[in-house]
């Protein structure tokens, strides 16, 4: 049932002619499909930060993360196959995929792992509201793409409002050095993530296939991750457990294939900028995720801080339909 989703999806989306800016969105309304990928991922991807946390333990988090994007390039090369999907590319598609696939795939989701073990789920996933504010700034510098004042008031409040709920984190914490490190490492993955981004972009202005591309780009950043994890000495261990199985499986079939497909082809009509703002509508879910499994407690700086990423992505669509 998942993979005849998939397929649909991606039917559609490689279909489409449309090529958005990087940091633009497409003219006109949103279609059935951008709504649709827009609520999908957001769903999906709010629910991750917690099953996450079911990964941590015993299994060192490079290690999770080779499992989850070695399932999921499976799962999606096999898919290419089925499908008699062409997955042939040329080298410079190549070397493009696989700096993506490093960024996106290895170095931002180590990241997230490792600010996982020592911050909230929600704190991490609020994290990513900022990744509007480095994509807009990003493609402006390397792209010379232009953004509408709204966007950028919009991309200011998603960072004022990270600022916000991870200085609240502090303080719950009283500012010690794990929940800093937590931070910093959420910080970088959104880094690294931006920068995964406008690779991905080129990747597509390249002719990559959406699938097909998406696929190596997961398997290139595994294989990066295999070579982390031999180089850092990690154990290679399996925690045969249903939470533990059950999370993965969830990770790599909705959190990786499914939501990752959605998001590219969102990002191919609608714009990157547009796109990443699927990271501010999260941080609701997964505040509310966290405070039931996790029981987690959240004062007022911490729905100040959403409420400004809220008002972001309120003023970002806005921005995008002028």
């Amino acid at each position: 049932m998942i993979m005849n989703s998939e397929s649909e999806i991606t039917a559609a989306a490689e279909a489409t002619k449309i090529t958005a800016p990087a940091s633009g969105a497409a003219h006109g309304p949103l279609s059935p499909f951008d709504l649709t990928a827009l609520i999908a991922c957001s769903l999906i991807w709010g629910t991750t930060w917690f099953a996450i946390t079911w990964q941590l333990g015993s299994v060192a988090p490079v290690v999770s993360v080779v499992y989850r994007f070695g399932l999921a390039a499976a799962l999606l090369f096999g898919w290419c196959l089925v499908s008699r999907r062409s997955m042939r590319m040329s080298l410079r598609q190549h070397l493009i995929v696989a700096t993506q696939g490093l960024f996106v795939f290895g170095l931002n989701y180590a990241l997230v792992y490792l600010s996982e073990e020592r911050i909230a789920s929600a704190v991490a996933a609020v994290a990513f509201a900022g990744l509007a504010f480095f994509n807009v700034v990003l493609f402006r510098v390397t792209l010379g793409q232009k953004a509408p004042p709204a966007v950028w008031i919009a991309a200011l409040l998603g960072l004022a409002g990270v600022g916000v709920v991870s200085w609240a984190e502090l303080q719950r914490t009283h500012m010690d050095a794990r929940a800093w490190a937590g931070l910093g490492f959420a910080g970088a993955a959104v880094c690294a993530a931006a920068v995964g981004n406008y690779f991905s972009h080129k990747a597509q202005e390249a002719g990559t296939k959406l699938t097909a591309g998406t696929a190596w780009a997961m398997a290139y950043g595994t294989a990066f991750l295999v070579i982390a994890a031999l180089v850092s000495g990690s154990r290679w261990t399996f925690q045969w457990t249903v939470p533990y199985v059950a999370s993965l499986l969830y990770l790599s079939l909705f959190g990786s294939v499914t939501a990752f497909v959605l998001y590219f082809a969102l990002a191919k009509r609608r714009g990157y900028t547009f796109a990443s703002y699927i990271s501010a509508v999260t941080p609701l879910l997964a505040m509310v995720v966290s405070m039931v499994f996790e029981h987690a407690r959240w004062g007022w700086e911490a729905f100040a801080g959403i409420a400004l990423v809220v008002t972001g992505q309120v003023l970002m669509i806005r921005g995008r339909k002028a």
